[in-house]
């Protein structure tokens, strides 16, 4: 067993970076006031807060009050969602979801509960069989009774890139709302919102070296309104709720940093993220790429093995001191096919069987060598146990 475990599980978290602490820290004992409040305490937290969505605003090419501050991701696609999709019905009738089938499941759970209990209809664009949107099938779902859609940007599990500036134009030439899930792509892609043709956006600060439990969500205004939460007037009426003074700073502080480190970074990873796809597919046997070869996350490897459990080869790796995730949605003692790869036309010999390894900041050629030369022999011996008992 490995000494010490090294950490290939970056599209699961990211650990909080060092300056981000340091500018959360006053935040939580000092200038620790209601933002909002009336007097001096209160006020130099609200104008942290401000300053924070400034930052935010600036980094997408947007409006500061364009900027809802949550507590997380899934909280932003509920909010963009449900606020969006309400809203839409009221004012103009409209009742379409459409999403696809290999959205996070705060999207596409939020869609169909509001499909089952709010009296709108689901449809799910087809992706091909790389998990993207396939643009020529798009028209058909861009109808005058479409309320929203929401695509998103890089797929979670694998890795695949949507092409959101075309889906993006695509909406906006039939007036219709766009959303995107743009949790994983934050840390790597494009967020410039008038280019990416987006109505609302999601974020999420873990996934780029921030705090936990807290994201955004950006959505145009005025153009597009969404039904906020109710209970008070705190983030311009759209989620009530005291702010998360610390968080929020460290959300606009890991944010910057990300984006200023994204043309050194992005290089550096892929090539990290090249090694590993290149290595699998020459070295073991009966294994696809999931996920689109170029139009992928330059963090991100994902596999599909044939008979291969995915708890099981979870288990074997951390074993062998690697922190990877499965890219199935097994669960120990109920393993389950991954709706993803099932999605993406997948036989049942294959869907238990994924792996996603994703790279981050303290990922090293000698990790990736290490990873390289375990993998190998851990799947050989899966196989063997495999066969025994079939």
């Amino acid at each position: 067993m490995a000494n010490e475990t090294i950490y290939f599980d970056y599209a699961a978290t990211t650990p909080l970076d060092a300056d981000v602490l340091q500018a959360m820290l006053p935040y939580f004992n000092e200038s620790y006031g209601n933002p909002s409040s009336v007097h001096r305490a209160g006020q130099r937290a609200d104008a942290a807060v401000e300053q924070s969505r400034l930052t935010v605003s600036n980094l997408l090419n947007a409006q500061p009050n364009e900027i809802t501050f949550t507590s997380g991701a899934t909280e932003s696609n509920n909010l963009a969602i449900r606020g969006l999709a309400h809203r839409r019905k009221v004012e103009t009738g409209a009742n379409r979801l459409v999403t696809t089938p290999v959205e996070h499941p705060s999207v596409l759970e939020t869609c169909r509960q509001l499909e089952a209990q709010d009296g709108f209809t689901l449809d799910l664009i087809p992706v091909d069989a790389d998990g993207r949107v396939q643009l020529d099938q798009l028209g058909k779902y861009l109808t005058e009774d479409t309320a929203m859609v929401s695509v998103v940007y890089a797929n979670n599990e694998i890795g695949s890139i949507n092409p959101i500036q075309a889906i993006g134009a695509a909406c906006r030439a039939q007036g219709i709302p766009f959303h995107t899930d743009a949790a994983q792509a934050a840390n790597h892609l494009n967020l410039n919102v008038e280019e990416l043709n987006v109505d609302l956006m999601t974020l999420g600060a873990h996934k780029f070296y921030g705090p936990k439990g807290i994201g955004a969500l950006y959505h145009h205004l005025p153009g597009i309104m969404i039904i906020g939460q109710t209970g008070g007037r705190q983030e311009y009426g759209t989620r009530a709720g005291t702010q998360n003074v610390p968080s929020i700073v460290g959300f606009a502080r890991s944010f910057q940093l990300a984006r200023d480190s994204l043309p050194e970074m992005t290089p550096r990873i892929a090539a990290l993220r090249d090694g590993i796809i290149d290595s699998t597919l020459d070295n073991v046997a009966d294994v696809r790429l999931t996920g689109h070869r170029e139009h992928r996350l330059a963090n991100h490897a994902s596999f599909a093995f044939k008979h291969v459990d995915g708890n099981q080869l979870l288990a074997a790796l951390d074993i062998e001191g690697f922190a990877c995730s499965s890219g199935s949605a097994c669960k120990t003692g109920n393993p389950e096919p991954s709706p993803i790869l099932v999605a993406l036309g997948f036989t049942p010999e294959w869907t238990l069987g994924g792996l996603r390894v994703t790279l981050g900041r303290g990922s090293t050629s000698e990790h990736v060598d290490q990873f390289n030369q375990t993998l190998p022999g851990v799947i050989d011996r899966l196989r063997s146990v495999h066969s025994l008992v079939a």
